[in-house]
């Protein structure tokens, strides 16, 4: 060995002196990992027992949760018992962690060494330090020289270190059979519990949870419909189901038999929420209910102590808003006074309300700008209406003004919407009274602002001062002096002194426009009728109630009766006071009982046909129908008795036309049986061919006609026998039986009433003309048809004759829409309802004129009907005018029906065809 005076003093470090200064910090870089690992092995060896007994009463508790022993015990003494041994736990290993200590380096260099299998302790070499022996500095940096070069040594020999496993087991006496006999205790609960484990283990340890074997709480969920989409409940299954509902269903759910709070989660289906706001209310300690909305798409879970209960997928139908256009050509042309309103408006769950809002043009960013909103009538609640409305605006100050109108329509559901807004004119009356139009022209700059209150109370000053209103009508002039001092009043608001004037002087400039022919009588009727019909306009929009629907009360049927009523008689004295204009006048009038009698039944009709309207929720039909009343009384208001003779020659001339449709159905009617005639002669020679054929085929069949006898070959040839007559019978021969001579017989009388008919045609479209100064071209068409017919008659030709007279039924036809279509063109005029004079007395045997065949056509096919297609009567066909037939007869007869309807439908015995034809019928109801 060399010793430390060996090696002289100064000598440098040669290279193995520097490669064991670099293989010393290796091999403390080794040391130092794995002393961390080996720390960790100890720190598991020392938590081992302090975790494993815990381990031990976990799986204890888990064990008694597969015997759902813990599950049974009330939530409160569940949850108190855990807390208990978590606690008694979490004390007892707090206590033993805190008596063990933490391992220092030499504990670890040990457990190294063992693990590593170094028996003569050589990390503990490393730790020493060479002893100083001698002061002298060469013999002390020899010594460390030497001893680098010893551990140089050590660290080679040591090799790999490691840190080796934990060392777990045995840890204690009582802990180790603890542990053996837990274990497969708990392993067979597993097993013994199958796919239930899981849930029992979790309710063991989760107090107020319910594993699956648990009793089921009973859940009954339904879906109420929104108040827009009346319907019946939508039930939900318990478990799982689906439903398709609108918006704004209520979602009801009750929960009987749960012990705790239900929970009700929601999974949207798009962004957003899919149900509203809701809570839970305990009804008592088992049984909850809950309301929620639903807003959206969505997947339902209803939880309950720890698990899913229901699931439900809902899809929610949206609530769009309305679609509201506006139709062809809104507003009014010149020289019109109704303004027309055409619009189209749908919702999938109806249309509660319709509105117009018009603004002058420049007003639509001016705060507090007026608008003039016009409600707009509706029949119910119709899910999609295209129609014209065509209110009277002409008492507006804005009459005859430009606006930009925008429709407005809110649904059933609450939606609302509007559409482009449009440019139109509004209607306005045609005043002739020059006094008339000059207190309008005042009205109107008065109301838009176009002058100040007291120059218009100046200008109607002046009006009042001028000779025609002092001399003709003193009248007149107080009215005057009473609007410009009204306008002229400081103490008086502007808004509302305005609003007064420009109502007075509307009411004003109609007295003076009714007043041009001085007659008192006649100028009241006229406000008679104005008045009654504004009355009977409020009572139909008062019998709306506020959700649209109609107002069936007594009373209100009543006081709609006595309005309908004092507005016929409003029209009934207007039409007497023209007539006694006329008889002062000395202006002949036609006696025509029957154009009287036919003008009072329309009126009734008319009024009955509103009042049923009214009465039922159509008021959109009954506004029209005023509307209707309110033109003609516009015209009565400038009728003279020279329009009552011109409506008399008009009427005379309508009823000239019916009677030419009457006679030219005739000739349709004996045309047609003309050409059933040919048909049947057709047949008859058919048939006989036929016949004759039998007969020969039965004789080729080798039949041995001498067994048959006289009689009977003479039936085979069509004969009848000698000396034997046919049977008696109560229906006529047919057509087989006609032999060959009144075959011709019959040819030569049609061909003679079909010369007829053609002069009956030529005559009647020589009338025609005379009376509509035009010519049917159809009609010229069927009197060539008729001359082919007579040609093929002649001929013996059936089968040419029955085609040339079907042409001849289509020209007819043709003419008689050709006839009408005329009789409309030249029969426009003014409608009169003529009544008779007071105290006067019709013929007893005039009839009222019946209608033409185009009216009979369109009050059949409106007539209501059964869902079998047969006429339920309610009709007024056929009704006196006094008749009324309440809608409530209509609701039991279509009740009966369709109680009928399903008690045969319930019958299951009957033929599937039929059931299916049931099964479409109760569609509609």
């Amino acid at each position: 060995m060399t010793q430390a005076g060996d090696i002289p003093a100064g000598t440098p470090a040669r290279g193995p002196t520097t490669a064991s200064v670099s293989d010393m910090s290796s091999f403390a870089t080794r040391l130092a990992r794995v002393r961390v690992r080996t720390r960790r092995v100890l720190w598991v060896e020392r938590l081992w027992p302090i975790m494993l007994p815990i381990a031990d009463v976990a799986g204890g508790v888990a064990l008694l949760g597969l015997l759902r022993i813990p599950q049974r015990l009330p939530d409160g003494v569940h949850a108190a018992a855990l807390l208990a041994l978590g606690a008694g736990c979490a004390a007892w290993g707090l206590r033993r962690y805190r008596q063990g200590h933490a391992p220092d380096d030499a504990t670890l260099d040990r457990r190294i060494e063992q693990a590593s299998g170094l028996a003569d302790r050589p990390l503990q070499t490393l730790l020493d330090t060479p002893a100083r022996t001698s002061a002298d500095p060469a013999a002390t940096r020899a010594a460390e020289a030497l001893w680098r070069i010893h551990l140089q040594r050590t660290g080679a020999r040591i090799g790999r270190l490691k840190a080796g496993w934990p060392r777990l087991w045995p840890v204690g006496r009582e802990t180790s059979w603890a542990t053996l006999a837990l274990a497969p205790l708990l392993a067979i609960g597993l097993i013994w519990a199958g796919p239930s484990a899981p849930g029992r283990i979790g309710a063991a340890f989760i107090p107020g949870t319910d594993d699956a074997e648990a009793p089921r709480p009973q859940i009954h969920a339904w879906i109420t419909m929104p108040s827009y989409a009346p319907g019946a409940p939508v039930f939900l299954d318990e478990r799982r189901g689906t439903a398709t509902v609108p918006a704004g269903a209520v979602l009801s759910v009750t929960v009987t038999g749960l012990h705790g709070t239900p929970v009700l989660r929601a999974r949207p289906a798009t962004k957003g929420a899919s149900i509203g706001s809701h809570t839970f209310h305990a009804l008592d300690p088992a049984n909850w209910s809950v309301e929620a909305p639903l807003l959206a798409d969505g997947a339902l879970s209803l939880r309950g102590r720890g698990r899913v209960l229901s699931q439900w997928d809902l899809k929610v139908t949206p609530n769009p808003a309305p679609l509201v256009t506006w139709g062809a050509n809104p507003g009014a042309t010149d020289g019109e006074w109704r303004t027309r309103l055409p619009y189209k408006v749908s919702q999938p769950y109806g249309i509660a309300s319709l509105r117009v809002e018009m603004r002058l043009p420049g007003d639509e960013h001016v705060a507090h700008a007026r608008v003039l909103s016009v409600p707009i009538p509706l029949n119910g609640h119709p899910h999609s209406a295209e129609a014209v409305a065509t209110p009277d605006l002409s008492s507006d100050p804005w009459a005859g003004e430009d606006v930009i109108a925008t429709l407005v329509a809110t649904s059933d559901s609450g939606m609302s919407a509007t559409s482009a807004p449009v440019h139109f004119r509004l209607g306005a009356r045609v005043f002739h009274n020059p006094m008339a139009k000059a207190l309008l022209d005042i009205r109107k700059r008065l109301a838009l602002g176009r002058e100040s209150r007291f120059t218009a109370g100046e200008e109607l000053h002046g009006l009042g001062m001028t000779s025609a209103p002092m001399t003709h009508s003193p009248g007149l002039m107080i009215a005057l002096s009473s609007v410009s001092y009204l306008l002229s009043l400081h103490e008086v608001d502007t808004a509302q002194a305005i609003e007064q004037a420009v109502g007075r002087l509307w009411y004003l400039a109609l007295d003076v426009e009714h007043d041009r022919h001085d007659d008192i009588a006649n100028s009241q009727a006229d406000f008679d009728i104005q008045m009654a019909e504004e009355a009977l306009d409020a009572q139909i929009e008062h019998m709306r109630e506020p959700d649209g629907k109609p107002t069936h009360s007594a009373q209100a049927q009543a006081e709609l009766q006595r309005r309908v009523q004092a507005l016929k008689d409003a029209i009934q004295r207007k039409m007497q006071a023209l007539m006694e204009q006329a008889m002062r006048d000395n202006s002949a009038i036609p006696a025509m009982p029957e154009m009287s009698q036919t003008g009072e039944q329309n009126l009734s009709r008319m009024m009955q046909q509103l009042q049923e309207d009214a009465a039922n929720g159509r008021s959109a039909d009954a506004l029209d129908r005023l509307h209707q009343m309110e033109d003609m009384a516009s015209q009565m208001r400038n009728a003279t008795p020279q329009d009552i003779m011109q409506a008399a020659r008009q009427y005379q001339a309508q009823q000239d036309m019916r009677e030419q449709q009457a006679a030219l159905r005739d000739l349709i009617h004996q045309q047609s049986t003309l050409l059933d005639h040919t048909q049947q002669r057709i047949e008859q020679d058919a048939a006989s061919a036929a016949a004759r054929q039998t007969d020969m085929d039965t004789m080729n069949d080798d039949e041995d006609l001498s067994n048959l006898s006289t009689p009977e070959l003479l039936r085979r040839l069509g004969l009848t026998p000698s000396g034997q007559q046919a049977s008696p019978q109560k229906q006529p021969p047919p057509a087989e039986s006609q032999t060959p001579e009144a075959h011709e017989e019959q040819q030569h009388a049609d061909r003679a009433t079909q010369h007829a008919l053609a002069r009956a045609l030529h005559e009647l479209q020589k009338e025609f003309k005379t009376l509509s100064g035009k010519d049917v071209p159809a009609l010229k068409q069927a009197l060539s048809d008729m001359k082919a017919v007579r040609t093929a008659l002649t001929a013996g030709k059936d089968p040419d004759a029955a085609t040339a007279e079907r042409k001849v039924l289509a020209d007819l036809q043709k003419g008689g829409q050709q006839m009408r279509q005329s009789a409309k063109g030249s029969g426009k005029g003014m409608t009169i309802f003529l009544p008779s004079l007071a105290g006067s007395k019709g013929s007893g045997g005039s009839k009222p004129g019946q209608p033409d065949e185009e009216e009979t056509h369109d009050s059949a096919s409106k007539e209501p009907r059964d869902p079998l297609g047969r006429k339920t009567g309610d009709g007024n066909a056929g009704m006196d005018s006094d008749t009324h037939v309440p809608d409530k007869a209509a609701r039991e007869r279509a009740r009966e029906i369709e109680q009928e309807l399903r008690r045969r439908d319930s019958d299951r015995t009957r033929p599937p065809e039929e059931l299916q034809y049931l099964d479409r019928l109760l569609q509609s109801f």
